[in-house]
């Protein structure tokens, strides 16, 4: 779906193309097996594959069917600009129509609790949608991210556009929605547990005692009198979350809250020891955590020195946010616009399986040489805080023609 650029087009030779005619006879199912491209041990489970993707797509559906436990998508915007390695201006009944036949194949090839993720903007963001919706269905529409891709005012047009979107799906919502992992605790999360009475049992944080009264039953409507001998009734529409006998019990046990002086509203105690899950994903995610555009693009700077620099990488630590909610180490992910491999090198340093599809030229350029750097240990991105140090390795193929 990408379009090459012939005015701009990217001088990629970089291998000697003699050494490039000795590939592998191998094939499979429609694939050849470029040993040059390939690097690394173990590189069985993690492939780079060059080609239409609409192609490679179809090819996989025999071997990867229900398969993949994260897709990834970054497609042309169709916003009317003109990149180093694409234009990103087609017809929008056109722009639709292609990425609809890659959803309904990428849907196959999903886990029955698989999860899609898709990057767009504003340019089509309404339609891609609507369009979503019709393959996946209106019930297994999970959430639209908020991404804060700049943190920097752009004053050359009416608004600043500072975010993007993130459109995310599942096969089954009701499915992903039980193996979905959470957030680690945060500083400021974890900093909201306190031990203003000294409890041996540790820091805690108090919640609501009282709930909406709608399915109440009647042993929920009683006075509670604190420590102090000051009388709580719940408010009009609402009743205690425990009966009677429970809250007393709750009480006694200490897990009741009343205040400093005792005469508060009652309220539980939550410790922080018995915390298991971590924090439920929020819908905008700040730059300051995952990262902006120009963090991504300065991360490439890094990488390739004497290499025209992709336009629009995205950060590793959004990509990593986006695994860490949908992806366990293991699984297989996919992403089928790969442009400067960014889902690969962040799988790959997260000890998931992946494989990455493109068409450009750049998919040896900065795909392979990125995923090169990535074995042998380069330490930008989210390398550090995944202690990631090196090792493991990938296969390149390319579509038979």
């Amino acid at each position: 779906m990408y379009i090459e650029n012939d005015e701009k087009e990217y001088e990629i030779s970089q291998l000697d193309n003699k050494k490039r005619t000795n590939r592998s006879s191998l094939k499979k199912n429609g694939l050849l097996h470029d040993k040059i491209l390939s690097y690394g041990d173990d590189t069985v489970s993690n492939k780079i594959i060059h080609g239409e993707n609409l192609d490679v797509l179809k090819l996989l559906q025999e071997d990867f069917s229900n398969a993949f436990k994260c897709v990834y998508l970054d497609p042309p915007y169709n916003n009317g600009e003109s990149y180093l390695h694409y234009l990103d201006n087609m017809e929008h009944e056109k722009w639709l129509s292609n990425l609809s036949e890659r959803l309904r194949i990428i849907k196959s090839l999903l886990s029955e609790d698989g999860s899609l993720w898709l990057s767009i903007d504003d340019s089509e963001m309404h339609y891609l949608k609507v369009m979503a919706d019709s393959v996946f269905g209106r019930e297994n529409f999970v959430s639209t991210i908020i991404w804060e891709k700049r943190t920097t005012r752009e004053n050359r047009k009416a608004f600043s556009r500072n975010h993007e979107y993130v459109l995310v799906y599942a096969k089954n919502a009701l499915k992903w929605s039980k193996i979905r992992n959470t957030l680690p605790l945060t500083a400021e999360a974890s900093d909201r547990y306190k031990n203003p009475d000294h409890d041996p049992r540790g820091p805690w944080q108090s919640v609501s005692a009282n709930v909406q009264a709608g399915h109440a039953t009647l042993n929920q409507f009683y006075t509670i009198v604190s420590p102090s001998g000051v009388s709580h009734y719940p408010p009009k529409g609402r009743c205690w979350v425990y009966s009677e006998s429970k809250m007393m019990e709750e009480i006694k046990k200490n897990n009741i809250w009343f205040g400093r002086n005792g005469e508060g509203v009652p309220r539980i105690k939550k410790f922080l020891s018995d915390r298991k899950a971590g924090l439920v994903p929020e819908t905008i995610w700040k730059a300051e955590i995952v990262g902006t555009t120009s963090d991504a693009k300065k991360h490439l700077l890094q990488l390739f020195t004497d290499t025209a620099l992709f336009d629009t990488p995205k950060p590793e630590e959004l990509i990593a946010r986006i695994l860490k909610i949908s992806t366990n180490p293991g699984d297989l992910v996919l992403d089928a616009f790969l442009g400067s491999g960014t889902t690969c090198a962040v799988a790959h340093k997260m000890n998931r399986k992946y494989i990455g599809i493109e068409i450009g030229n750049h998919i040896r350029t900065h795909c392979f040489s990125r995923m090169k750097k990535v074995v042998d240990g380069e330490q930008g991105g989210i390398s550090k805080d995944v202690n990631w140090t090196g090792g493991g390795g990938f296969e390149f193929f390319s579509v038979d023609k």
